[in-house]
């Protein structure tokens, strides 16, 4: 950590190191808590399509803390080892054939989507048209959403260095 972590409140259980992170600025901790909170529990996309989309941008940016926290939800919401190790590789093609063979049309969908948002920010509309195909307005909105608040995690883990591992990377 760059910074020294915040002392940890009152809490029967242990406190996150982003979160002691956070604590340096409460107003932004609390802004940061209700925003992230709302994107991890408020919305109707399914556990495996919201740690799709967390744990990609995580591999994409480099943000070890981020997938060691995200990727044992996927794993735990039915995902194979199989898969797991094709997200976690940062230079995967998700319209090759061994990606079909493993995720489905929608789960290449979000994650296409994930590296064109986290990579050039900017989406071509096939990949755009691929995810529409697969999902609702609103989950579409959700999606982005959590890619792009994410990206923002991500970021911020890995310029603070936050668990101590980005280093490493």
């Amino acid at each position: 950590m760059r910074l020294p972590y915040r002392s940890s409140p009152p809490s029967p259980k242990p406190t996150p190191p982003l979160d002691l992170a956070l604590l340096h600025s409460y107003p932004v901790t609390e802004g940061w808590n209700s925003f992230i909170g709302a994107i991890r529990t408020r919305t109707t996309l399914t556990t495996v399509v919201r740690e799709l989309a967390i744990c990609r941008v995580a591999v994409v940016n480099g943000a070890l803390f981020e997938w060691e926290q995200h990727a044992p939800l996927l794993t735990e919401g039915g995902l194979s080892a199989e898969a797991l190790k094709f997200i976690g590789d940062a230079q995967a093609d998700f319209s090759s054939e061994s990606a079909s063979s493993v995720l489905g049309a929608d789960q290449r969908a979000v994650l296409k989507y994930t590296d064109a948002m986290t990579k050039t920010v900017t989406v071509p509309d096939e990949v755009f048209a691929e995810l529409k195909g697969c999902f609702d307005e609103r989950e579409v909105v959700e999606i982005t959403a959590t890619i792009a608040a994410y990206n923002c995690v991500s970021r911020f883990l890995v310029a603070l260095d936050v668990g101590e591992k980005n280093h490493l990377h």
